[in-house]
């Protein structure tokens, strides 16, 4: 199995007998939201559409997994979303042919999607590889397999000792306890998790929260001495641990109290 970074994504490109373009938390309508809390932003639909139709001609996948959240408002649809993804989706299958792993946040997107693209909620394998957008319990049968899942968009902040400071999407992967996360026993290989960046480019979750507040089966499950961070040009960072010990000295500067 090959895994390729793709920076200006973020995106992942993951081949085995497939090339498989993956994309996480595209949040389209996420305008129409910010707009309901007194933030007013015009549609940027336009350009993340073309940032993503940018990534599919760059990388020249055989497929395209999108990993949920593909539309952002929920418990229903806006006018925003229906207007713009019917339009979306087609632009996207006229270029490659499009799976959906749907998220928390694509509650009514299935009217929008042909017979074979909506995939499980709780993931399945594809060419060897397991996809889900995170926010359920996977299938049992995924256990042993990579599971590759968005719904977490993690980002890493790096600060050096002189205040100069890095926010930016990346990649967190690690093994899974799956025992804990209820998946079966009885197959061979260790259960690891990819957590992919949104493709959004305003949705982002620091990483070292992800870790310290899990807000999900998966990142509940998370075994963090394992865990390493990438960014999303593939450059390795290092260990999770790394940046809890910089958060826990952080904190004892600060005089902060965990328990209060």
């Amino acid at each position: 199995m090959k895994l390729e970074f793709i920076r200006d994504g973020p995106a992942l490109v993951i081949e085995n007998t497939e090339r498989l373009l993956v994309v996480a938390d595209l949040h389209f309508g996420i305008e129409a939201d910010l707009a309901s809390h007194g933030m007013h932003f015009r549609s940027h639909s336009r350009e993340r559409l073309d940032r993503l139709m940018q990534t599919v001609e760059a990388t020249r996948p055989d497929r395209l997994i999108l990993l949920g959240d593909v539309k952002h408002s929920i418990p229903s649809l806006t006018r925003q979303e229906w207007a713009e993804i019917p339009g979306i989706l087609d632009t996207i299958r006229q270029r490659v042919p499009v799976l959906v792993f749907p998220g928390n946040h694509d509650i009514g997107i299935e009217r929008f999607l042909l017979p074979g693209e909506i995939q499980p909620k709780e993931g399945a394998v594809i060419d060897g590889v397991a996809y889900l957008h995170g926010h359920t319990y996977p299938a049992p049968g995924l256990a042993g397999r990579l599971l590759v899942t968005g719904h977490h968009h993690p980002q890493v902040s790096l600060r050096d000792q002189v205040g100069c400071s890095l926010v930016a999407p990346a990649f967190l992967r690690a093994a899974i306890n799956a025992l804990a996360l209820g998946l079966e026993g009885g197959y061979t290989g260790t259960t690891r998790a990819l957590f992919v960046p949104a493709f959004n480019e305003i949705a982002g979750y620091d990483i070292v929260r992800i870790a310290k507040d899990p807000f999900s089966p998966i990142s509940r499950c998370i075994q963090q001495e394992d865990a390493e961070v990438i960014l999303a040009d593939g450059t390795l960072i290092g260990p999770l641990a790394m940046l809890l010990d910089d958060d826990r000295e952080d904190e004892n500067e600060r005089g902060d109290c965990p328990g209060a």
